[in-house]
């Protein structure tokens, strides 16, 4: 199935089917997936968090209770949950350790090339840090290219999925202790397979038309 028809037919998951569950290679598949997600310059600033157990789930769900109970039942019911994380600071430990991986990987020719890299990828995090004054917003930008990675993916393997923003990061941050490693939260994602009850799955997909979203030049 191409691209297009996938995007087309997959939506957002509201209730799951808690007996069904996803095979670990898929799991690993998808994972990969995220591994190979676009980063601005490179900069991979993120950590993702997978919950497969129902003790991981129910950590998970700390994170959903109060305002955000409504999104409870679909994370104790998915196989999975992936929590996306995004780094707190670009550190310099974090782009050495990004440039020592590129080294190994064998993607500079010469020692030059390999400057040229660390000046741009540092051009590009002082940009955010101290003239547009955004280096989180930045760094979550990038965390969201990976949400739309795996969304795509989990499609493409005939897996539900539902990004929810809904939950209280500050709970779910202090649960997994993630501020302390340098991380905080920005989207959970449930992966497993639609329950007969879902109601979205029998509805229509709905999307302003192509002439009101796509101008041509």
């Amino acid at each position: 199935m191409n691209p297009a028809s996938l995007a087309s037919q997959r939506y957002t998951t509201k209730a799951y089917d808690p007996a069904r569950r996803i095979t670990q290679s898929t799991i690993d598949e998808l994972l990969a997936l995220l591994r190979q997600a676009p980063s601005s310059v490179n900069s991979q600033p993120w950590h993702f968090i997978v919950a497969g157990s129902a003790e991981g789930k129910a950590r998970m769900a700390k994170g959903t209770q109060g305002p955000y109970a409504y999104n409870q039942p679909k994370v104790l019911d998915a196989s999975h949950v992936i929590l996306i994380c995004a780094r707190t600071d670009m550190t310099d430990a974090h782009l050495a350790q990004v440039l020592q991986q590129e080294q190994d990987d064998g993607r500079f020719r010469d020692d030059e090339a390999r400057a040229g890299q660390l000046r741009t990828r540092q051009t590009y995090v002082n940009l955010h840090r101290f003239e547009r004054k955004d280096l989180q917003h930045w760094m979550e930008k990038q965390a969201y290219l990976a949400l739309g990675t795996l969304l795509l993916g989990a499609a493409a393997v005939g897996v539900d999925a539902t990004p929810m923003e809904g939950f209280d990061v500050q709970s779910l941050d202090t649960e997994l202790g993630l501020r302390e490693q340098g991380y905080t939260s920005v989207v959970l994602v449930a992966l497993g397979h639609r329950s007969e009850k879902d109601f979205n799955a029998a509805l229509p997909k709905s999307r302003l038309p192509s002439e009101r979203v796509i101008t041509t030049l």
